[in-house]
C-alpha cells in the first residue's frame, strides 16, 4: 500500500481532480479485477476503450484512475488524474508502487525480431550456472529462480511487469533476462524500467499488421536502445544490415558483435551437424550441442553480454559449452533412421534460417519435408513468402493450419499457396487439419528424411475461434512417427 502523493511523477500529468492523500492497495488495468482501495488506468487501446469502464471499476472499489479524458460526471470521493501519456505515466506510478524494482538487479533486455527467446534463455540459462539468482520473462514463460509461471505475451502489461520484477527482487535475483518486443515499446509497458544493458538480434519481416510499415516496426525496435541510459550496454548485431542503425541515438556504451564483419566480439563456426556445432569465438574453441548459424548468432550474443558484464574468461567458456536447447526451438526427435525438427519459425526470415541450416547439414541429400502454416489475424503478406521460402528449400511441403484464431484457416492457406512458384506445385500437399498434415509427412518420410514441422514451437495449443485446443507439435510429431513406422 502506497500513498498516491508519493507514487505520482510530476511527467505526464495534465491535471489532478480530487484527493492525493490517499492509501492505494493496488494497481490495475482489467476494471472486472478492480478491488477496494484501488487505481484504475483507463487506456484508449487498440480493441477497447477503458474508458467505458470507468463507471464499473468505481463501483468495484477504485478510488483513483488514471485517464485520458474525464468523465462528463465525477464521483465524489475518487480521484481522477488525467494525462496525455497514460503508458508513460502508468509505467513510472506501477515502478515507484512496487518499489522501483528495476533498480534492485540487474536487468537485461533483448529485442529483434528472432532469436529474443533464445538469447534470453541462454542467458537465464548461464547464469544460473555461473551461481547466480536469476529471473527470466519469456514467450515460453516466466521463471523465478527454479519456480515457472505461465506467459500469456512476450512482453507483460507494465503492471505485471513490475509486480514480477518486485517479486524476483524480493527472491534475491541478482539478475533479470527479459524478451523486449515492439509491441510492448509502442504501448510503453516497459517504459519507466532500469535496464543494465540492452541486445539487438536482428530485424525481418514481422507485425506489419500492427506496425503498418517496416520502418514503423524498425523504430518501434530503436526505441529501447534510445531510453537507455549512461550507465548501461547496448549491443547490436553488426551483421544486420539495421544494427548500426538500433544503437545510433543511444546514450549507452555500444558494443557490436558478429560472424562476417569486424566486431567487439567476433566468431566463426568451424563445423556443425545436427548434433552440436563447434565456434572460435574471440580465440576460445567452443562445442555446444546447439547447432545452425543463428544459434551461432545466439551464443555470440550471450558471451559478448557476458563480457560486459565482466565475467571470468575461463569459467564463461566452459559454461558456455553446457548450455542446452531452448523449448521449441530446433527440438529434435529422432525415430527408426526419420529425424524430425520443431521449430517455433513464425517469420519468412526465421524459416529460411532453419531451413538453410536443414540443409547445410543434410550431407547424406536426403529429403525434406516441411509442415508449415501461418497464424491468423497477423501479417497476410507474409503468407505467400513462407510458402515459397518452404518449397524453395524443401523436397516436399505440406501447408497447413498454424493459430488460425478468428480467420478461415483455408483462406489462409489459399493465401500461402499463392507464394508458390509454378514449378514446385506438385510437391506442395495442402491439408488444413494440423495433426494430419504432420502424419501425412511422418508416412511419406523414407529412412533418413528430415522432417520440419515449423510455426508453434513451445506452444501447447491451438487457438480457433478464441478457443486455446490442446495441441503441442513435438508431442504429436513423436507419437505419430511411432505409429506410422511400427
Amino acid at each position: 500500500m502506497k500513498k498516491l502523493a508519493n507514487i505520482l511523477p510530476k511527467e505526464f500529468l495534465q491535471s489532478i481532480k480530487g484527493e492525493t492523500n490517499i492509501d492505494i492497495k493496488g494497481l490495475e488495468l482489467d476494471s472486472r479485477k478492480v478491488k477496494s482501495g484501488f487505481l484504475f488506468v483507463a487506456f484508449p487501446g487498440t480493441l477497447v476503450d477503458g474508458h467505458n469502464f470507468i463507471e464499473s471499476a468505481i463501483k468495484n472499489g477504485a478510488i483513483a484512475i488514471i485517464c485520458v479524458t474525464l468523465p462528463q460526471k465525477l464521483v465524489e470521493g475518487v480521484t481522477y488524474i488525467q494525462s496525455n501519456e497514460p503508458g508513460k505515466l502508468i509505467g513510472l506510478v506501477a515502478s515507484a508502487f512496487y518499489g522501483k524494482p528495476s533498480e534492485k538487479l540487474d536487468l537485461i533486455g533483448v529485442t529483434g525480431t528472432n532469436g529474443k527467446t533464445t538469447t534470453a534463455t541462454l542467458l537465464y540459462q548461464l547464469y544460473r550456472k555461473l551461481k547466480y539468482k536469476c529471473g527470466l520473462i519469456a514467450t515460453t514463460g516466466i521463471w523465478i529462480e527454479d519456480q515457472k509461471l505461465d506467459a500469456t505475451h512476450t512482453t507483460p502489461d507494465v503492471i505485471t511487469l513490475n509486480a514480477l520484477l518486485a517479486d524476483m527482487a524480493e527472491a534475491d535475483c541478482d539478475f533479470v533476462f527479459m524478451e523486449v518486443s515492439s509491441h510492448a515499446l509502442v504501448q510503453d509497458r516497459v517504459f519507466g524500467l532500469n535496464y543494465k544493458g540492452g541486445i539487438f538480434t536482428n530485424l525481418t519481416h514481422d507485425h506489419l499488421d500492427y506496425h503498418l510499415t517496416f520502418e514503423n516496426y524498425r523504430d518501434a525496435k530503436k526505441l529501447f536502445f534510445d531510453r537507455l541510459d549512461l550507465e548501461a550496454f547496448a549491443l547490436t548485431n553488426i551483421d544486420d544490415k539495421n544494427g548500426k542503425y538500433m544503437v545510433q541515438n543511444s546514450k549507452a556504451v555500444r558494443a557490436t558483435y558478429g560472424l562476417m564483419n569486424n566486431a567487439d566480439f567476433k566468431a566463426k563456426i568451424i563445423e556443425y551437424d545436427l548434433h552440436g556445432m563447434q565456434l572460435l569465438v574471440d580465440g576460445h574453441e567452443i562445442y555446444t550441442n546447439l547447432t545452425g548459424k543463428f544459434n551461432a548468432y545466439n551464443l555470440l550474443a550471450v558471451y559478448a553480454t557476458a563480457k560486459l558484464l565482466d565475467e571470468d574468461e575461463p569459467t564463461l567458456i566452459t559454461a558456455l559449452s553446457s548450455l542446452k536447447s531452448v523449448e521449441g526451438r530446433f527440438n529434435f526427435v529422432q525415430n527408426h533412421d526419420i529425424t524430425g525438427i520443431v521449430d517455433y519459425a513464425h517469420t519468412p526470415d526465421a524459416l529460411q534460417n532453419i531451413l538453410e541450416s536443414v540443409q547445410e547439414i543434410n550431407v547424406e541429400g536426403s529429403n525434406i519435408i516441411t509442415v508449415v502454416g501461418c497464424g491468423g489475424n497477423r501479417d497476410k503478406t507474409k503468407r505467400p513468402v513462407m510458402a515459397r521460402i518452404a518449397a524453395d528449400y524443401s523436397t516436399q511441403v505440406i501447408l497447413t493450419s498454424d493459430n488460425p484464431r478468428d480467420e478461415d484457416p483455408e483462406t489462409i492457406i489459399h493465401e500461402m499457396e499463392a507464394g508458390i512458384p509454378f514449378q514446385k506445385k506438385r510437391s506442395v500437399l495442402s491439408i488444413t487439419d494440423r495433426k494430419q498434415a504432420i502424419k501425412t509427412a511422418c508416412i511419406l518420410a523414407k529412412k533418413g528424411d528430415i522432417i520440419l514441422v515449423a510455426g508453434k514451437g513451445h506452444e501447447k495449443y491451438q487457438e480457433i475461434k478464441g478457443v486455446k485446443y490442446p495441441f503441442d507439435d513435438k508431442q504429436i510429431l513423436t507419437d505419430l512417427l511411432n505409429e506410422t513406422r511400427n
